[in-house]
């Protein structure tokens, strides 16, 4: 395949002919190469090789066919330069921070983001003499006043998990640019289908691939992309010599999934709306980005082409009536994956959040009441007969 074309595909074809590489086999399915290691025809070859004076395969730790295509596939639907792949969403995350920090740099990050995020921020970062700084990423100004002669990146996630707070990328990519910062942005919730934080300015996008990218709860995986330079310069020495690797046979089923990423992301973004309607008059809070009642639901739609799967709500009542909610489902499945074609719901506070502690929880805006739900594939009709069924169980 000729490389160069595939940059004048539109993105639908992409996603399911981008990073295919047939053998001699004339494979119209993209082949599994389950090898940790490769033979040479000499050891010339071996020795350019590994110097880089020629391409080629030397090490499944440094590179693989089949884990190749899948960077390729996700680098031309992101629209970046290079993408690397990693064993999970959070291998992603923490390969896309330490990869570029030392002691005595500064992190400025979102207050509202996934559990194990903001334990890297909290916990990880300082025991290696990295200093953080926490802030509401919905405030543009929190982001100015929390920059410091030391601060290298800034780190958020949008919209966030749980609480969907949604950032103004072009503001906080702007002024990073200008204050010589980073921006590692985790766009799980969205995918480059619906939203593509590179167009805004952001240098590097990171992802939970196990989640709308794979589509069907069957594997982890993760993945980073952003400027041939940023990849090749600093994450990959730092992922080839701590090994998050993903494995082939993983990097195969979301190299899979991507095909009909567009047609999912949209169609469940369609019954998530369609849905969180249904929702809203009978719970306490609704937190959807892509309801008017959402504050900055003008933001999101000029970032995103759709809302995504997944919003949250809060029911009056604390966790005993969230739970009574839960237990009364019969369809929704409970559990804290998101991005399924399964439809889940799960309660942050004691599941996601449940490590970072009633204080942190509370400034996060992660209440006892909260839900938040992944909208599937199934028909919405049977979806909304059920959460009307548990809505009313639970006295909502």
């Amino acid at each position: 395949m000729d490389r160069a074309a595939t940059r004048h595909w539109r993105p639908a074809t992409r996603a399911v002919r981008g990073g295919t590489w047939r053998s001699e086999h004339g494979e119209t399915s993209e082949a599994v190469f389950l090898s940790s290691g490769f033979s040479y025809d000499d050891a010339e070859t071996v020795a350019a090789r590994f110097t880089g004076e020629a391409t080629g395969m030397t090490y499944s730790r440094l590179q693989n066919p089949t884990v190749a295509m899948l960077e390729e596939r996700i680098a031309l639907l992101e629209g970046a330069e290079a993408c690397r792949v990693q064993a999970s969403g959070m291998a992603a995350m923490t390969a896309a921070l330490l990869c570029q920090l030392s002691v005595g740099d500064h992190v400025v990050a979102a207050r509202a983001a996934f559990g194990s995020c903001r334990w890297l921020v909290d916990h990880l970062c300082p025991r290696f003499g990295i200093e953080a700084t926490v802030i509401d990423s919905a405030v543009d100004e929190e982001w100015e006043r929390a920059i410091r002669p030391n601060t290298k990146v800034f780190f958020f996630e949008t919209p966030a998990n749980p609480t969907l707070d949604v950032v103004n990328m072009q503001y906080v990519c702007d002024l990073a640019r200008a204050h010589g910062i980073v921006t590692v942005v985790d766009n799980a919730f969205a995918t480059p289908v619906l939203q593509r934080p590179l167009e805004f300015g952001a240098d590097a996008v990171a992802y939970s691939a196990t989640k709308l990218m794979d589509g069907q709860g069957r594997v982890l995986a993760g993945a980073v992309c952003g400027s041939s330079q940023f990849i090749e310069e600093k994450l990959l020495p730092f992922q080839r010599n701590t090994g998050p690797n993903l494995s082939p046979f993983s990097a195969w089923v979301v190299h899979k999934g991507l095909e009909t990423l567009h047609l999912r992301a949209r169609a469940q973004s369609e019954s998530a709306l369609a849905l969180g309607r249904f929702i809203e008059p009978r719970v306490a809070r609704m937190l959807h980005p892509g309801l008017p009642s959402h504050p900055r639901h003008e933001l999101a739609m000029r970032q995103m082409d759709a809302a995504g799967p997944i919003f949250a709500f809060e029911v009056p009542g604390g966790r005993e009536q969230a739970f009574a909610l839960l237990n009364a489902l019969e369809l929704v499945d409970i559990s804290n994956n998101i991005g399924d074609t399964r439809s889940l719901l799960c309660h942050p506070a004691s599941s996601t959040h449940a490590n970072l502690g009633a204080e942190a929880r509370e400034a996060m805006g992660v209440s006892e009441g909260l839900l938040r739900i992944n909208v599937g594939l199934e028909d919405i009709a049977d979806l909304t007969e059920d959460i009307d069924r548990a809505l009313a169980k639970a006295g909502l």
